[in-house]
């Protein structure tokens, strides 16, 4: 099937799909054959323990034109020299942080090299936790593909379309998109308007799922038939191919003789997707005051503390504020969370300035945040009628676990956002 043929998807979160390429490479009735169709290969990718219980549970099985195993050893890669660096070495303090976007890439950066690490927490090794990584490039990943060992990563761009080539189908998506890659799964991206920025989420814990909507009821928020998970894709191309896999916290490098996104056919729950953020059923008050971030979650990763996630992926899309007698924006709040927060596009409603599309803030576990002085003081004096807030989508990555950064983003933070604090008026007593 050719590489530049319209993507097909699909539809439902955590379905369990069947689809092939060519036709008759499927098996049927059974899972590995004693001679697949074509001579292809049968191989089983798990996203879980094999024992999981059935609803968590995840894997797909693929028939490929050669079987992954068959490659040399792998080796240090050199590129990509902001991705997956050392936290800074002294003591974090429990400052708010700021980071303006990315500076565009140098000609020639490609998705991977693109990769700037911002935070992260938890050591990959034990299963939990979370980074948070912005990326700017201007040129396709040809004749090399990217594989992340330690995490799946839900795609977050800001400006400009992808076009993602994984083992199982091909995903396009544009700003206003999210697309997931499962832990484990090969992919490469191209750019189909020459260039793109935007935020990669790192899982290292449980997969993302649906939340549960508790007295919502049974609808609302992310409804599971938007998301879309694409139909069997391959390439034939013989010729060598970079493999770039992430592991333990490290790039390493192997090549092949062919390209090894050469699956013809697979079935299973294990698959990248991709959602549409408008199509996200916000919730919110019809009478007072202004509720928890929680319900305008999308995906969360649940900790083994029930009620705590590990990660939660939350939106602040356009909205209608109707709250009677209430201060609409985020309110003043000090949290066990963590909340590393991004802007797709427009203006975020608690900051009036300083936080640009494309850029990054970090309010770790119990430090002080909330609206700075205009946007405190323009909500204190507005009149109370409906407003829809439009042309803003912001998201924000909220994890149990603290936040550490990378040297070469504390070095990179705004020098002046706790300055978006002060000045607040005293309160005057009787």
């Amino acid at each position: 099937m050719l590489s530049n043929a319209t993507p097909t998807y699909l539809t439902g979160f955590g379905g369990h799909f069947a689809t092939e390429a060519v036709p008759g490479a499927l098996p049927q009735g059974r899972n590995s054959p004693q001679r697949p169709a074509f001579g292809l290969y049968t191989e089983q990718v798990s996203g879980s323990a094999f024992t999981a219980p059935r609803h968590e549970n995840k894997r797909s099985w693929l028939y490929r034109m050669r079987p992954t195993a068959d490659h040399r050893p792998f080796t240090r890669y050199a590129g990509a020299p902001r991705f997956t660096a050392d936290s800074a070495t002294e003591p974090l303090a429990p400052n708010r942080l700021r980071w303006d976007p990315l500076p565009a890439a140098p000609e020639g950066t490609d998705f991977v090299d693109g990769l700037v690490t911002m935070v992260a927490n938890r050591d990959p090794a034990h299963l939990e936790g979370v980074a948070v990584h912005l990326y700017s490039a201007n040129r396709d990943m040809e004749r090399r593909v990217f594989v992340d060992a330690d995490g799946e990563l839900l795609i977050v761009p800001q400006g400009g379309r992808l076009d993602i080539l994984s083992e199982l189908g091909r995903l396009e998506i544009g700003p206003g998109q999210i697309a997931l890659v499962p832990r484990g799964i090969r992919f490469r991206v191209r750019l189909p308007e020459g260039r793109a920025t935007g935020y990669l989420v790192e899982n290292y814990g449980a997969p993302f799922r649906l939340p549960d909507l508790g007295p919502i009821g049974a609808n609302g928020l992310a409804n599971p038939r938007d998301f879309e998970t694409p139909v069997a894709w391959f390439e034939d191309r013989d010729e060598p191919f970079e493999v770039i896999q992430k592991y333990l916290g490290s790039l390493w490098t192997t090549t092949l003789d062919h390209s090894p996104l050469d699956v013809v056919a697979w079935h299973g729950n294990l698959a990248p997707w991709r959602y549409d953020l408008s199509r996200f059923n916000t919730i919110g008050t019809v009478s007072f005051d202004h509720p928890d971030p929680s319900i305008f979650t999308v995906l969360t990763s649940p900790s083994e503390t029930p009620g705590r996630a590990n990660v939660d992926f939350v939106i602040f899309p356009p909205r209608w504020m109707v709250g009677e007698d209430t201060f609409r924006p985020p309110w003043f709040h000090r949290n066990v969370m963590s909340e590393c927060m991004g802007l797709i596009s427009g203006d975020y409603d608690a900051k009036a300035e300083g936080f640009a599309p494309g850029g990054l803030s970090l309010h770790n576990m119990m430090s002080g945040h909330g609206p700075d002085v205009e946007s405190w003081r323009k909500a204190s004096e507005a009149e109370l009628k409906p407003v829809k807030i439009e042309g803003t989508l912001a998201f924000m990555v909220e994890s149990c676990w603290p936040f550490r950064v990378t040297a070469e983003a504390l070095g990179r933070a705004q020098s002046d956002y706790d300055l978006a604090w002060a000045d607040f008026p005293k309160a005057k007593l009787p």
